[in-house]
């Protein structure tokens, strides 16, 4: 159908989910053209992105570098470059922006649009999915693949399977016959312990687990996850696109690798986290109540700690204190299973304006002069670089990999 016809028909297919392919590899791949059609990763010591020259020799995340290097003996690590990354990503969403003010961001490269406004002016969705994938390629020079379909998990489904570098409309009259087929891992929050669980039962596909009545799903998993594959399974998804939400939380991580590790170096990275989380949260003016740590270990089990302030603050030095009493309480299960990664976020966001940062003064240091500190700061790196001041316990090493989630 043509830009210019008539209204789309009622339950077309509207809702894109674009998604970049292997999006720290392929900014590296771009950047350099000496590690295009290699096997690249991203990362040092834990793959953080694979190329897909990489994934198809069997590499993925968050796999070993050691590992890594078994599989594919030509591989090339190249540390992260999230500046880069960030760049990328804002590009790209100026591009989905371009196509519809209807733009539901979920990471830093993967996002929802509602195309179903458009249909008189852009033409059919799949044709605007087109139009948006050249876009992207000509004007960030990253192949994106997009699903189109009627409900969100059903176009996060397509662009699933299209990929790499693909386009897949999923027709309304052919719903169920697509989705049927495809393995139980295809449903959005099926990770390997509920895989597991239903491949002990004998259930591999989408279509045997839409078989069950949702109370044999429930026995099997529990209610909520239950009643949720459940209604997946039969294509139920009432969600619709959702635009203008602010971030819930902001954070950041760094990968450790398998060296040892004191806790005075463990401190001292946590302490460079905490300054950049701050950092962006006063850039976006929000503060926040909540502090989340997250800890991975040598087996790859992950943990969280989390604990809350009594009011909410954007200042480094109280969530820093928060932070390293949450790291201290961890420090024995750290030294007996190792730590191969760790994260800070701040949650339960509110804007910088709602909170009163010049009430109670504490001495010798007080709110007043810790914020006027940290804008001081702040003021300095936003005209010299991040590098122009650091910690004098950060002095010597390096800042991790600093994994962002969606761009400030």
């Amino acid at each position: 159908m043509n830009a210019g016809t008539a209204g789309p028909p009622v339950n077309a297919a509207t809702i894109l989910h674009a998604d970049l392919d292997s999006f720290y590899a392929s900014v590296e791949q771009r950047d350099d053209p000496a590690l295009r059609d290699r096997p690249v990763v991203v990362g040092g010591g834990i793959v953080l992105a694979a190329s897909y020259e990489a994934k198809r020799r069997g590499v993925y995340t968050p796999m070993p570098e050691f590992k890594a290097r078994r599989l594919c003996p030509d591989l090339i690590v190249v540390p992260p470059r999230f500046d880069a990354y960030i760049a990328a990503s804002k590009a790209v969403f100026e591009v989905f922006r371009d196509t519809t003010p209807n733009v539901e961001g979920l990471s830093i490269d993967e996002a929802f649009l509602d195309v179903s406004g458009l249909w008189r002016i852009a033409g059919a969705p799949v044709e605007i999915a087109g139009r948006l994938r050249e876009q992207v390629r000509r004007e960030v020079g990253l192949a994106i693949t997009v699903g189109v379909a009627r409900t969100k998990f059903l176009a996060k489904v397509a662009s699933g399977v299209a990929k790499p570098d693909g386009l897949l409309l999923v027709e309304p009259d052919r719903e169920l016959d697509f989705l049927h087929p495809l393995p139980v891992g295809r449903l959005w929050g099926v990770g390997s312990v509920t895989e597991r669980k239903l491949h002990e039962r004998g259930i591999y596909t989408v279509g045997e687990v839409a078989l069950l009545e949702q109370a044999q799903l429930v026995a099997i998993l529990g209610v909520a996850s239950g009643r949720h594959l459940h209604a997946l399974a039969h294509n139920r998804d009432p969600r619709r696109v959702e635009t203008g939400k602010r971030r819930g939380s902001i954070g950041s991580q760094s990968a450790l690798g398998r060296r040892p590790k004191t806790p005075e170096s463990l401190e001292s990275l946590l302490l460079g986290i905490v300054d950049r989380v701050t950092r962006r949260m006063r850039k976006a003016d929000r503060a926040g109540r909540t502090i989340t740590l997250r800890f991975r270990y040598d087996d790859f089990t992950r943990v969280t700690r989390a604990r809350s302030l009594a009011h909410p603050t954007a200042a480094t030095q109280p969530i820093a204190e928060v932070a390293l009493a949450v790291l201290r309480s961890e420090q024995s299960t750290i030294e007996e299973r190792g730590l191969t990664l760790l994260g800070l976020s701040v949650g339960n966001l509110v804007s910088l304006d709602a909170t009163d940062v010049t009430e109670q003064l504490e001495l010798p240091f007080g709110r007043k002069d810790r914020s006027q500190l940290d804008g001081a700061v702040d003021d300095l790196q936003r005209r010299f670089g991040n590098g122009v001041l650091t910690r004098a316990a950060l002095l010597g090493r390096s800042s991790g990999f600093d994994a962002p989630m969606l761009p400030d």
